[in-house]
């Protein structure tokens, strides 16, 4: 029985305040049904039961508090855990515990003992709220920038939304993210992200305007660095998407893709990356005016960073199951049940759409990079371009500049590039 199938202390005493009526009147085979079905319902011993049954079922207070199971080795190490995994819900955190511990240990940066490992271990996650309720009240969090509160090449590419469902890694939703500030005039800076349904591997690439000359570059950047093969492209019906030369790039010069789109007007069809256009980009960068060479390139120093910090070490929770509840005289509501929370790189490891050779050298890298340093310097990278000059009114920025080609990203992040097969040359 799953932990959501169990009856609480208040559900179990409703149950046996209704038995007791008919446990108190009924014979001794009946009181044998009758104590062999609670046992069964409320998973409690006989004799506590039959103690139960002679009682008035109503709780007393307790006449002390009980002593602490964790003391403040647990809550020390949560606090560096918590601000480490850029303070993530109680839920995703839990399962991962022992694991960010041993790693932030092999970089110096926790104390771990063997008595501290197994109580992380055994950590509840209604435990882990409880102490990170606490542990918020004093952590300074590094501030972010506040948010604002038919075609004819269409014809032929499906509308459809992506299941939640798909296992094979390689279907992806894709948007921009528009930085052009308090007004879209002009040539400003772009965000192209990509999020896989099966396994929540994000990829960014800022560009310079919209035009084939930078979406291909970026198309052709975020392929070059993926460690298993796209399937599916399923971006909305943006013309930066779908127009004559994408749709070549997509059908010529990268193989086996099959390319749908969202129905106009939906943004629920691309449920996944409209969330992450938040949470990875606005939430980092806020609405601010990019619209320079100098800023575009140090958006992608900050996008490898992410790279790295997101898919090796932040994990997410995916939809496992949808149940549909009608209740009468309400409008019926959907009830979703999540996984447990691992990183996309774990989930890939899951799946065969890795080589081994691959698999191992993501491993390597995420073994030697210690995930709190690598916080902070996605922080000092922000503080830095908030800083960089945009462009100067009346003169052109050559967009040739921030091409893949012409400029690779920070000095101090290793070049990686796996998946090449699908691009002809």
């Amino acid at each position: 029985m799953s932990n959501e199938d169990q009856m609480n202390i208040d559900e179990r005493r409703k149950y046996l305040r209704i038995k007791q009526k008919q446990y108190a009147g009924a014979d001794r085979a009946t009181k044998g049904r009758l104590l062999d079905e609670m046992e069964v319902v409320t998973e409690l011993d006989r004799k506590t039961l039959i103690r139960l049954m002679h009682g008035d079922l109503v709780r007393t207070p307790r006449s002390r508090e009980r002593d602490k199971t964790y003391g403040p080795e647990v809550d020390m190490a949560l606090r560096i855990i918590y601000e480490s995994a850029d303070c993530i819900c109680a839920e995703r955190l839990t399962p991962n515990l022992v694991w960010w511990a041993d790693h932030l240990a092999a970089h110096g940066e926790l104390h771990l003992t063997p008595t501290l490992r197994a109580q992380l271990a055994q950590i509840s996650v209604p435990t882990v709220e409880r102490h990170l309720s606490h542990i918020r009240r004093d952590l300074p969090r590094l501030p972010r920038p506040q948010p604002k509160p038919g075609r004819r090449a269409l014809q032929h590419i499906p509308m459809l939304r992506l299941p939640w469902d798909i296992e094979q890694p390689g279907h992806f939703e894709v948007d921009l993210v528009h930085h052009c500030g308090p007004t879209a005039s002009g040539e400003y800076a772009y965000t192209l992200q990509m999020i896989d349904v099966a396994t929540g591997w994000s990829e960014r690439r800022a560009v310079l305007g919209r035009s084939f000359l930078v979406m291909e570059d970026a198309f052709r950047c975020i392929l070059a660095r993926l460690p298993f093969p796209v399937h599916e492209i399923h971006p909305d019906n943006g013309s930066e998407f779908l127009n004559h030369h994408l749709l070549r790039f997509w059908g010529e010069i990268v193989q086996g893709v099959t390319l749908s789109r969202s129905r106009p007007f939906h943004k629920n069809d691309n449920p996944r990356v409209e969330q992450k256009n938040y949470t990875l980009v606005r939430a980092y960068l806020g609405y601010v005016r990019f619209d320079s060479v100098v800023q575009v390139m140090a958006l992608n120093a900050l996008y490898d960073k992410l790279w790295l910090y997101y898919n090796l070490f932040q994990p997410v929770m995916h939809l496992v199951e949808k149940e549909i509840i009608h209740a009468d005289g309400q409008p019926a509501r959907v009830r979703r049940r999540h996984d447990q929370a691992a990183s996309p790189f774990d989930r890939l490891c899951q799946t065969n759409a890795i080589l081994p050779e691959h698999r191992a050298q993501l491993d390597a890298l995420r073994h030697s990079i210690n995930p709190r340093r690598l916080r902070e310097a996605i922080y000092d990278t922000i503080e830095e371009i908030l800083t960089l000059p945009g462009a100067t009114p009346g003169v052109s920025e050559n967009v040739h500049q921030t091409l893949a080609r012409h400029h690779k990203g920070g000095d101090d992040l290793p070049s990686l590039t796996f998946n090449r097969t699908q691009i002809r040359d």
